[in-house]
């Protein structure tokens, strides 16, 4: 298996977490989301509670724009207290451990804006899942235990969240425009299982694997 990166974006609700880390499976590589954070406090010395309370306060806030103008606009910035870290301090952190991973081993890595921090490798395939409010709406019913009206609020401040949150690292562009990756599914129309399918035979068709390593994880486990 040649080294690779699957980077995924998703829209709330859309299973793209549940695919990716499907795809993950199938191959016997890692999924890198929340954990992220984590190798970034280990990487900054920070402590994850900081990491973790900058994405709390940005969705309770009324989504990044707002948040975002509270701090401080400069890339270069370093805060003499140390009790405070911009935000952009700490997104940098996120892409050194994004580019770590890209450079040690072959992966999966949910939202962060992957994509667009590994743009100029060519081992990177990066994915958009999308599909329709219904759909959306449903699954956060069920996931979430919530009622329609509250899965759709959820929806839109975290898509809203996810889209400005896009614009801003990635200097205006737009999060849900197919142009920003190499492929785009709707999960409803396709369906969760084949969207990973579909992603595995891309993979294979860029030559990333063969067909007799997926699931060979699994197949070793049941011996």
């Amino acid at each position: 298996m040649k080294r690779f990166v699957v980077t995924f974006a998703r829209g709330f609700g859309s299973g793209g977490k549940e695919i990716a880390s499907t795809l993950a499976h199938d191959l016997g590589i890692h999924c890198y989301e929340n954990r992220i954070l984590t190798l970034a406090s280990q990487l900054s010395g920070l402590d994850e509670k900081l990491f973790n309370e900058v994405n709390e306060k940005v969705r309770s806030n009324g989504g990044f724009t707002s948040f975002m103008k509270g701090l401080p606009r400069s890339r270069n910035y370093i805060a003499k207290n140390e009790k405070f870290v911009s935000d952009d301090k700490l997104f940098e952190y996120q892409c050194e451990i994004i580019n770590n991973l890209a450079d040690q081993e072959s992966c999966v890595i949910v939202g962060k804006c992957a994509d667009y921090v590994l743009r100029s490798r060519e081992n990177v395939v990066s994915i958009y899942i999308e599909a329709p409010r219904a759909f959306c709406r449903q699954r956060v019913i069920e996931h979430m235990g919530v009622t329609p009206e509250v899965a759709d609020a959820t929806i839109t401040q975290t898509d809203k969240y996810r889209a400005d949150y896009y614009a801003y690292y990635t200097h205006g562009n737009y999060w849900t425009n197919p142009v920003n990756y190499d492929m785009t599914l709707n999960s409803e129309k396709v369906g969760i299982k084949d969207c990973v399918k579909i992603i595995e035979q891309f993979l294979i068709l860029k030559g990333y694997i063969t067909e007799d390593e997926i699931g060979q994880k699994t197949k070793n486990e049941k011996k």
